[in-house]
């Protein structure tokens, strides 16, 4: 058996993007790289991330929303420094936690997250120039539009 012939037909080489993430003045240390690898049977999104806010209480903070957003601008304003990150990724004008855009969130581990997952909600080739988005807090995959996740904290680009 090939297992390496195998698992080749799985993978799309033709479609590799990548996120550079950075925080907002407030965060000037957070920073990371998101991968999106096309492949036969969806994306596989794998995130590592640097100088998140860490908390000393073990039963809160450390956990921050994650998700691809419609925008295609890490710009905002003194509110919202990424406001032109817009509302999540949601071709389908599903509710929130069903958009395309909706990811599982970073847990922080003293201030460093990895996160692999695997997704059909989206292909690469439909994110290409929109924004990922790191929150301030959880999401808490029901409250709508968006699963009040808090702040935007951090944003990155993704490019082909």
């Amino acid at each position: 058996m090939n297992i390496g012939r195998k698992n080749s037909n799985h993978i799309q080489q033709s479609v590799t993007a990548k996120a550079a993430v950075m925080g907002s003045k407030d965060y000037p240390a957070l920073h990371g790289t998101v991968t999106l690898r096309q492949m036969k049977n969806g994306v596989l999104v794998t995130a590592e991330i640097f100088g998140l806010p860490s908390k000393q209480d073990k039963c809160d903070g450390g956990v921050f929303g994650f998700h691809i957003h419609e925008g295609t601008q890490c710009s905002g304003n003194e509110k919202d420094p990424f406001a032109d990150a817009k509302m999540h990724f949601n071709p389908d004008g599903c509710p929130h936690p069903y958009h395309a855009g909706d990811l599982p969130p970073l847990f922080g581990n003293n201030g460093y997250a990895y996160l692999s997952v695997f997704t059909n909600r989206f292909r690469v080739d439909e994110v290409i120039g929109r924004v990922i988005i790191i929150h301030s807090k959880p999401d808490d995959f029901t409250t709508q539009p968006s699963g009040n996740s808090g702040a935007k904290i951090a944003c990155g680009k993704i490019r082909k």
